[in-house]
């Protein structure tokens, strides 16, 4: 007995022990609450039916989330790497026909805005051209208040429920026993999240695609995500999805281009977009919105609430309704892009909520956030917060309280302030959400509608062309080479047999392994009540739409080439007419163009006049340039001829399937590159190759705005 007691008293202490240090091991145990709870279910929020609205009882919900929220100070828990611009926005035509918003009721009205793009994953040091989703979120401040469309320039999301956002973040940020990789998706932890999620397949194709490296945040959609409801004046609601198209197009990097970027300029975007509206190539997208009325919301193969599917526009076309124009860059880049709070729930009459419930979570999530990371129930106070309109409310005090109000009376109703501020009536511009009914029991779980996750994934990849699709089986198997864990890869090349067969086998070709025969099935989240997940197999819908001409960007705008950079190689010696006359018409298109030479200073050109170097070989690099000329002037040529770094440069944008010029002895040294399999015999090379040889400078224009030759990579292996 002694020695039971004895026993006892030793693991008591041990645990006591622990407990003194801290120290907590999750090996073999139950999921608790902060207060010690046991959780019976950690997949879903607490809905009012399967399609019902989140309720706020949910405290599990609000304790994940409010932890989550906390996690970080100062910076943003997740789009921490942020640039932004002011701007305006104009309305093409009326919207009253379904939304009373003011904002959205005359053509030509002008709404000021303010505009924050940011990577997803990264800390705010880390590099513009990480692979992750952008985030593209737009404060209107309009007349009725502020109006926040916090959106990504992808239209779906990797997961349904709010309840595993804090979860999929945590997998995607760096690993917390070492705090690696910084701003990057390619380790154990987030592709073991993945491969339990098969809901996050969609998502995975289009953060694989080459969407997820942009050219430019001038050159990438926008997406409001969820569905949202449309109200107009008679009380009449339809779903609304949205969309902003850049007048740019949608354009890219090569992975490989990508990487060197974040060595040579991890500030690439931030530059380019500060740089583009400082020299008043003011960036530009269409507002587009995808309008579905209340009797069509189950006519679809997919659910209308599900956040990680699309409406193809083959089925709903974008309706474009106005065009928003970034003008002025932030005066201090703290004060208005780091302070700036976005809020899906900062509404205006005419838009309301759906109970997608991703969303139904973002709108608890995102107010906690700012008072983690801005200090204050105040943050609407800071100038870049605060609306247009006046603040009339009883709030109070609080950290950092900038307003000062008057009188006696912080309360509703009250007759010392004679009942003031008074509630404003609906005709008055009052607020009032939509009337939905709601007739459901309190349930943790998903509806059946969720439960197809492959065949929009599967949607995306067919629409791809050639090119896409290479680059997204490459993205793919860089990052599960990333992965050590051998169960990992095999589940995930489990799920990419459940999108594509051949799909699958190119990655695990890669990764020196076979696809599973036997795939483990995933697991279903709506969790019965004996707390024990059961494996499932998803609802598999063979989509009647086999492709989406919108998903490709092969079909994106390219015919123009303004704001691009251009690099002219050049030295003493550098035919005056051949640099001047293609340098006037890559500036009358709109490019920017820049001379590199070996060193800085100035050349002599061969009417012996000074020309201006912007950059020599040591800090230009072609990676951070659209397309490279090199002019006649046999003087010059023989100086390049012995740069290491000048053969490099036209290398690797050959590699990087960019247009390349020359004229003149400027062909000598293309031919001296691996442009030189361009070359056969005394035939002129073909300019659709994206090489143009002693032909008119428009042609090379030409070559410019169809951005890249995405065909030159069957080469494949370009020196560089």
């Amino acid at each position: 007995m002694a020695k039971k007691n004895s026993a006892k008293n030793a693991a008591s202490n041990a645990k006591i022990e622990d407990l003194a240090k801290n120290t907590v091991s999750n090996d073999g145990a139950l999921m608790t609450t902060d207060q010690g709870l046991k959780i019976n279910d950690d997949q879903n929020s607490l809905k009012s039916g399967e399609r019902g609205s989140t309720l706020l009882e949910d405290f599990i919900l609000r304790e994940k989330i409010t932890h989550f929220d906390h996690e970080r100070i100062p910076e943003r828990i997740v789009h921490a790497r942020g640039s932004a611009a002011h701007g305006v926005f104009e309305l093409y035509e009326s919207m009253a026909e379904y939304t009373k918003a003011g904002f959205l009721q005359t053509p030509g009205k002008q709404t000021p805005v303010f505009v924050r793009f940011s990577t997803v994953a990264g800390s705010r040091g880390s590099t513009d051209l990480a692979r992750d989703v952008r985030g593209f979120s737009v404060k209107f401040y309009t007349e009725e208040g502020n109006y926040d469309l916090v959106g990504n320039n992808m239209p779906v999301f990797f997961i349904q429920d709010a309840m595993k956002f804090p979860d999929l973040i945590h997998a995607v940020k760096p690993e917390p026993h070492n705090e690696i990789p910084q701003a990057a998706s390619a380790h154990d932890t987030f592709w073991d999240f993945i491969s339990l999620m098969p809901e996050s397949m969609h998502m995975i194709m289009w953060a694989m695609s080459d969407r997820a490296i942009p050219r430019s945040l001038r050159m990438m959609e926008g997406f409001g995500v969820h569905t949202f409801r449309f109200i107009n004046a008679a009380g009449k609601s339809v779903f609304v999805k949205f969309h902003w198209k850049p007048l740019l197009g949608v354009h890219s990097v090569a992975w490989d281009e990508a990487q060197k970027i974040s060595g040579k300029d991890a500030d690439f975007h931030r530059r380019d977009l500060y740089e583009a509206i400082e020299n008043g190539a003011f960036p530009e997208w269409e507002l587009g919105v995808q309008i579905v009325p209340e009797k069509d919301e189950h006519k679809f193969e997919f659910d209308l609430l599900d956040p990680t599917k699309l409406i193809p526009e083959e089925l709903v076309p974008v309706k474009i309704i106005g065009k928003m124009t970034l003008n002025r860059n932030p005066d201090n880049f703290f004060a208005e892009t780091e302070q700036v709070a976005f809020h899906p729930g900062h509404l205006v009459p005419g838009i309301d909520f759906t109970n997608d419930p991703l969303l139904q979570g973002r709108l608890f999530s995102y107010t906690d956030t700012q008072l983690s990371r801005l200090g204050s129930p105040n943050f609407h106070e800071i100038p870049i917060n605060r609306p247009i309109v006046p603040v009339q409310n009883n709030q109070r005090d609080g950290h950092m309280r900038q307003q000062i109000d008057t009188g006696k009376s912080s309360y509703s109703p009250n007759t010392t302030g004679g009942g003031c501020p008074f509630q404003a009536k609906a005709v008055e511009g009052g607020f009032t959400s939509y009337n939905e009914r709601i007739d459901a029991k309190k349930i943790r779980a998903r509806s059946q509608s969720f439960f197809d996750h492959f065949s929009q994934a599967r949607l995306f990849l067919n629409s791809q062309n050639t090119a896409e699709r290479n680059h997204l089986t490459d993205a793919l198997r860089f990052e599960l080479g990333k992965v050590v864990s051998d169960d990992i890869r095999k589940r995930m090349l489990g799920l990419l047999t459940q999108v594509d067969q051949k799909l699958a086998e190119d990655v695990a070709d890669e990764l020196g392994m076979s696809v599973p025969k036997n795939p483990e099935k995933p697991m279903n989240h709506s969790i019965p009540a004996d707390g024990n997940p059961r494996n499932f197999q998803p609802i598999q819908v063979e989509s009647k739409l086999k492709k989406s001409e919108a998903l490709s960007m092969a079909n994106t705008v390219k015919n123009t080439i303004k704001s691009r950079q251009i690099a002219i190689l050049a030295a003493n010696g550098v035919d005056s007419n051949a640099l001047n006359n293609t340098k006037s018409a890559l500036e009358k298109g709109g490019a920017t163009v820049q001379i590199i030479a070996p060193k800085l200073g100035f050349i002599k050109n061969s009417d012996k006049q000074d020309v201006k170097v912007n950059q020599s070989f040591l800090t230009a690099c072609s990676v951070l340039f659209d397309a490279v000329y090199v002019p006649a002037g046999k003087n010059s040529i023989d100086t390049l001829t012995q740069q290491p770094d000048a053969i490099h440069f036209i290398n690797e944008a050959y590699r990087h399937c960019k247009a390349i010029a020359a004229d003149g002895e400027g062909v000598d040294l293309l031919k001296r590159t691996a442009v030189a399999k361009e070359f056969s015999g005394d035939k002129k090379v073909d300019p659709s190759t994206g090489v143009v040889v002693d032909r008119p400078a428009k042609d090379f224009v030409q070559a410019i705005a169809k951005h890249r030759v995405w065909e030159r990579e069957a080469f494949r292996k370009v020196p560089a």
